[in-house]
């Protein structure tokens, strides 16, 4: 199955199916010697899981994170590390009365005109229990994002047209809505059970802030910054729409409003921006500005009220769906959301790094190159007063070779050269070749005076 891979250099490959023995997810670009927190995995998994309230899908699952390959005593070996997550509490006969129905709002239909073939137990890789391994991944790049000083954090900011107006961060994981707001948390909540006990669900908006990002990261054309968040976070099954910064309002707004006008802020010392209608986004290259995106999440598909729809053989059929499922998946989106971001901000900055890098081989090369000039001025400048002291020892009847003069140069050349922490070999083996070339440059000119006095 092709569509199970992210990233470029840090690239992720998530595998299984809700009902199988395991889910996994295998992480590549990883170089050795890094530490990993195994404890913040879990934790970030524990976040995603069901069961949390009474407002998430009541499965027990323990989502326990084994960690089976690229860590060795704590550290990343260079290799692919990769993740299992074993399913722990399946109830696969809870859809076998379904196992024939075309269900709205499911990928029933379209997996099976693509592949022929629908794991109707739960969705198989249509089932939002695939995000878990996500999760997991988005724990890693999360850790060697925070060591660079960049925070992802995600909340619910609608359900039920009721929307969070203030954002407190610290009350995010102090209620099970995930919501920023302690003045409509309850309110949401009481929503989302409402719809619970009517037999429906709820869908609604969670926002991703990202702080600390520096700026330059992205592509201007195919690969933006903004394009690449899109792709990862509407990867996400129940996702229906993205925006960034002003988003669709962006549209209702006049040029001179939308525009954010830089300055330079005297209390870091950096070039900002005044407003950040563009959510830390220009020409799709990252401004330096906090990154604000926003997801739609449509509600639950499966519900216990009674839809009509058709089967296979293209019957109609009315049906209820049984089992444990969420009415409002926002509180467990949050996480996953996150986890996205993390995913494509940790693979633009790696490739912001190897490009960095790539200017800095360039400008040590042109260095290279100058000193090379250099020697090579320095190197004529030594033959041209080299033929000069042949000329003079063949005027004063002096011999060519001067062993004293050689092994003084020789003695001088190495206590120099030891002093500049520079190799001896190398030094020994530039004074003999000077030397040799030397003697061959005074002999040259020694000839030359005999030919033109004998001429």
């Amino acid at each position: 199955m092709s569509g199970s891979r992210l990233g470029e250099v840090f690239r992720i490959t998530t595998f299984g199916e809700s009902h199988g023995p395991y889910i996994g997810v295998v992480i590549e670009g990883l170089q050795p010697g890094l530490e990993i927190d195994t404890d913040f995995i879990q934790r970030e998994l524990d976040r995603r899981r069901p069961g949390q309230s009474k407002l998430v899908t009541p499965r027990n699952e323990a989502d326990r994170a084994q960690i089976i390959s690229g860590v060795f005593e704590g550290k990343t070996t260079g290799t692919p590390l990769c993740i299992l997550i074993p399913n722990q509490d399946q109830r696969s006969r809870d859809y076998r009365q379904l196992a024939d129905i075309l269900r709205p709002g499911h990928a029933s239909y379209t997996y099976l005109k693509k592949y022929g073939v629908f794991d109707y137990r739960g969705g198989g890789r249509a089932s939002g229990r695939e995000t878990a391994t996500r999760v997991a991944a988005g724990a890693v790049a999360k850790q060697f994002l925070a060591r660079r000083g960049i925070q992802v954090r995600g909340f619910t900011r609608a359900v039920a047209n009721i929307w969070a107006e203030q954002v407190d961060f610290d009350f995010i994981e102090k209620n099970p809505v995930r919501c920023p707001d302690p003045m409509v948390a309850d309110k949401m909540a009481e929503a989302i059970e409402q719809a619970r006990k009517e037999g429906d669900s709820l869908g609604g908006i969670v926002e991703i802030v990202v702080n600390h990002v520096p700026p330059g990261l992205g592509e201007p054309v195919f690969e933006k910054l903004e394009a690449e968040l899109a792709r990862a976070l509407m990867s996400i099954g129940a996702v229906k729409a993205f925006e960034m910064g002003s988003g669709f309002s962006a549209a209702l707004l006049k040029g001179s409003e939308h525009n954010d006008p830089f300055w330079m802020n005297p209390d870091s010392g950096e070039i900002e921006t005044r407003t950040n209608h563009a959510g830390g986004v220009l020409g799709g290259i990252s401004n330096g500005m906090p990154l604000v995106m926003r997801i739609a999440v449509k509600p639950p598909s499966s519900i216990r009220k009674t839809q009509e729809s058709i089967n296979q053989q293209g019957e109609p059929v009315s049906f209820s769906i049984g089992g444990r499922h969420d009415p409002c998946i926002c509180p467990r989106v949050v996480p996953v959301a996150e986890a996205m971001v993390a995913l494509v901000l940790l693979d633009m900055i790696l490739l912001q790094e190897r490009l960095s890098q790539q200017k800095d081989l360039n400008r040590l090369r042109d260095a290279i190159d100058t000193i090379d000039t250099q020697l090579l001025l320095l190197l004529a400048r030594r033959c041209h007063l080299t033929r000069q002291i042949g000329r003079l020892k063949e005027a004063e009847g002096r011999a060519v070779e001067d062993r004293d003069r050689e092994q003084h140069l020789m003695e001088k050349w190495r206590t120099l050269g030891a002093q500049l922490n520079l190799p001896r070999e190398l030094v020994t083996r530039v004074v003999e070749e000077i030397l040799r070339a030397s003697k061959k440059i005074q002999k040259d000119a020694c000839s030359r005076a005999d030919s033109i006095k004998t001429g």
